[in-house]
C-alpha cells in the first residue's frame, strides 16, 4: 500500500484539492497528516482536517492522523469516545507516546491504531494483550526523522519490522518527497538516514524490501518527475531513469534488463537485436564508467556490437565500451532494483 502527505498547517485550497485527486488516480490509496504539532491553531486545524477528510473519502483514500495526548486534548478529543474522531472522516489514528496503552486497546475495537513502531516494546505488546486489544487492528507505524543523521539504521529497521511480522502487525515507514519540502529544516522526512537523498520511488522500493507493508512519502509533495516516474512504476511495472542528455535513439522507449541478471551491469535485452546506435569505435568516447553510466558496446566487442547497458558499479574504462551519458545522482539509487526482465525507460532530466 502506498500513501503520501498532508500537512495542515499550510493553506488547504483547490490545490491541496487537486494533489489529492491526482495522488488517487496514481495508484495511491492513503493519507496521513499531523495533529500535535504545538504551533498549529487548534481551530484552523479542526476545520482543515474536515475539508481534507471530505477530499479524502471523495477519492476512496484511508486519512490517518498522527497524534500525541496535547494533541488530542488541543482537538477536543478523547480515545474512550472514538464516534466523535471517526465523524470527522479520520479513518485511524497513528498513536504518538504519552498515550495510555489501555485507552488504545479499547480504541482498537472501534477504529485502526498505529503504534510507534521505532519506541514500541515487548512490555507494551504485553499490556495490550492483557487489555483486550483487537490486534487484528493495531500496525507498527515507524517515525520520520526530520533532522539530518538522526534517521533509522536499515538493519535496526529490517528487525524490528521482522519482530512486528512475527506479532501479526502489518509495518509502515515513510520516504522523503522531493517537491514542496517541510520546515522547519527542509531536510527531507525519511524513515532511514540512507534514504534521504534518494530518488522517492528508489526508497520506496527499498523499503518494500524491509518488509514494509505500507509505504508513505513524508514530505508535503513530490516534483512533477517523480510523480511521473511513481505513476509509471505503479500502472506498467517500468522504471524511469533521467539523465541530463539521452541519445535521441534510445529515449523514450520501454527497455528490459535481461532475464540473467548481471552482477555489473544492466543489459538492455533488445539492444543488440535492435541495433539503434552507431558501433564503430571511436577513442573520444572511450572513458571510465562510474555507477550509473550508460554505455554501447562497439564493433571490436563482437557479436556483443551494440549492446546498451548501465553499469551498476564503478568500472574502468575499455576500448570496446563507448560511453554515452549518466544517471543523474538521485536515479543512480535505482539501479539496485532492477532485476529480471524488468522494464526501463530514458528520458532527459535533472
Amino acid at each position: 500500500m502506498w500513501g503520501f502527505s498532508i500537512y495542515l498547517s499550510n493553506a488547504i485550497d483547490d490545490s491541496t484539492h487537486e494533489y489529492i485527486a491526482r495522488m488517487a488516480r496514481a495508484g495511491f490509496t492513503g493519507a496521513f497528516t499531523s495533529l500535535h504539532i504545538p504551533e498549529d491553531d487548534p481551530r484552523l486545524l479542526r476545520s482543515r482536517l474536515t475539508q481534507v477528510a471530505g477530499w479524502c473519502r471523495e477519492n476512496d483514500l484511508e486519512l490517518v492522523a498522527d497524534v500525541s495526548d496535547l494533541g488530542l486534548r488541543r482537538m477536543g478529543w478523547s480515545l474512550n469516545e472514538p464516534t466523535q474522531i471517526l465523524e470527522t472522516g479520520v479513518t485511524g489514528l497513528r498513536i504518538d507516546d504519552g498515550i495510555d496503552l489501555a485507552e488504545v486497546a479499547s480504541l482498537s475495537h472501534a477504529m485502526p491504531a498505529a503504534l510507534n513502531a521505532s519506541t514500541i516494546s515487548q512490555h507494551d505488546i504485553e499490556v495490550l494483550g492483557r487489555n483486550h486489544a483487537d490486534f487484528e487492528r493495531l500496525e507498527a507505524w515507524h517515525n520520520y526523522y526530520p533532522r539530518p543523521e538522526t534517521g533509522l539504521d536499515r538493519e535496526w529497521y529490517l528487525e524490528k519490522n521482522e519482530w512486528f511480522h512475527s506479532l501479526g502487525l502489518k509495518t509502515m515507514g515513510f520516504v522523503p518527497g522531493d517537491g514542496q519540502l517541510r520546515g522547519p529544516l527542509f531536510q527531507h522526512l525519511p524513515t532511514l538516514e540512507m534514504h534521504r537523498e534518494w530518488a522517492p520511488l528508489a526508497a520506496a522500493l527499498d523499503l518494500e524490501k524491509a518488509q514494509t507493508d505500507r509505504v508513505y512519502i513524508g514530505d508535503s509533495t513530490f516534483a512533477a518527475s517523480s510523480m511521473h516516474a511513481f505513476t509509471l512504476y505503479l500502472e506498467t511495472d517500468v522504471i524511469e531513469l533521467r539523465l541530463p542528455s539521452v541519445p535521441g535513439e534510445v529515449a523514450d522507449m520501454v527497455w528490459h534488463n535481461r532475464p540473467d541478471v548481471a552482477r555489473d551491469v544492466v543489459r538492455f535485452m533488445e539492444s543488440r537485436r535492435m541495433q539503434t546506435l552507431p558501433v564503430i569505435p571511436d577513442a573520444a568516447m572511450v572513458k571510465p564508467r562510474p555507477t550509473g553510466t550508460l554505455t554501447l558496446d562497439n564493433a571490436d566487442y563482437g557479436r556483443y556490437a551494440g549492446e546498451v547497458q548501465i553499469a551498476r558499479r564503478d568500472l574502468p574504462a575499455d576500448s570496446r565500451v563507448h560511453v554515452l551519458g549518466r544517471l543523474i545522482e538521485a536515479d543512480r539509487s535505482l539501479l539496485p532494483f532492477i532485476g529480471a526482465g524488468t522494464g526501463i525507460t530514458l528520458i532527459q532530466g535533472e
